[in-house]
């Protein structure tokens, strides 16, 4: 069985895990279609604030992948909710980010404006391509002024075919030094756009490449998460955190796999003491990472590779060094 026959819905991020960039991940078009196919809700999952649904579903759709414009769940209308929930309807809100963002402050009986003045009621900041120093000062202006901060997602780096760029969180870093307050986040790891994305679900899946939004924002949430590694988290990175997830692969195609992908502990790995090859064939890379994830917290401080094997396994996921 496959993970498509023990969930009824999968929220799959974008960046990173759906495509890099302008690239598609090789394997994503046949997994979102698997699911479709079995009858599994499917929900696009994004942080990225700078587009509406509907370009986000035509952007899919062009690069192959099965998409309906309401699958599509931002942060951008996330943020739009928490500031319904927070502000009276036709207050003044400072929009840092792309027209995109501004309509769903609209939608929501909101007022989106550009540039501070006293009566402000709140700021909401998500990407865009074109935010400078005037528009962060802006946001500093308002938040300064008593206006309720909003962040659309506190993501460092967006992840492109170009590598990783600046991303919103880091221009929400600028406006914390400048302030000395913290944002309402509304997007990965917070748990709003996870439970809005999950909404009439029973069992959902979250699928990312980030520990650091979707495994946490899944966790936040309580729903069982899949990392692959497609995108910014490295088999390092989940041996150092403590908010693994529960399962672990390549990439978005092993939804279809019958391949135990649990991180659990592995009978042909033996992690106990050096690391060895006991099993048979080749060695699977990945089961190895998923043992020693299951067996880090009690894994001696000198863990080494003990055969070749082993050694050509942790060369394959970046791990020559554990320690």
């Amino acid at each position: 069985m496959s993970l498509l026959d023990d969930y009824d819905a999968v929220l799959f991020d974008l960046d990173g895990t759906i495509y890099r960039g302008g690239e598609v991940i090789p394997t994503a078009a046949a997994a979102v279609q698997a699911a479709h196919d079995r009858n599994v809700v499917v929900r696009f999952v994004t942080n990225n604030a700078s587009r509406a649904p509907h370009t986000v579903g035509d952007q899919l759709r062009d690069m192959g992948i099965a998409a309906d414009d309401g699958e599509v769940s931002t942060s951008a209308q996330a943020a739009a909710t928490v500031a319904k929930e927070r502000l009276e309807t036709g207050g003044d809100v400072l929009v840092i980010g792309t027209e995109a963002l501004a309509d769903e402050i609209r939608n929501v009986g909101l007022n989106p404006v550009r540039a501070f003045h006293p009566d402000v009621v709140g700021v909401v900041q998500g990407l865009s391509q074109d935010t400078g120093w005037r528009e962060l000062s802006e946001a500093v202006l308002a938040i300064r002024n008593g206006a309720l901060w909003i962040a659309c997602n506190a993501d460092a780096t967006l992840p492109t075919e170009r590598g990783q760029l600046v991303g919103n969180g880091a221009m929400v870093a600028a406006v914390r030094t400048a302030t000395n307050q913290e944002p309402i986040v509304a997007g990965k790891p917070e748990a709003p756009l996870m439970r809005a994305a999950a909404e009439g679900t029973t069992k959902p899946l979250a699928v990312g490449d980030r520990i650091d939004t979707d495994i946490a924002g899944a966790r936040n949430a309580g729903i069982d998460a899949l990392l692959v590694l497609t995108g910014v988290s490295t088999p390092r990175d989940l041996l150092n955190t403590t908010q693994r997830p529960r399962y672990v692969a390549a990439d978005v195609g092993a939804l279809t796999s019958d391949d135990d992908l649990e991180i659990t502990e592995n009978g042909d790995w033996d992690v106990d003491g050096d690391i060895a090859w006991r099993g048979e064939g080749e060695p699977d890379p990945l089961a190895l990472l998923r043992a020693l994830c299951a067996a880090h917290d009690h894994m001696p401080d000198d863990l080494r590779a003990a055969d070749d094997q082993a050694a050509k396994a942790l060369h394959d996921l970046g791990l020559d060094h554990i320690n």
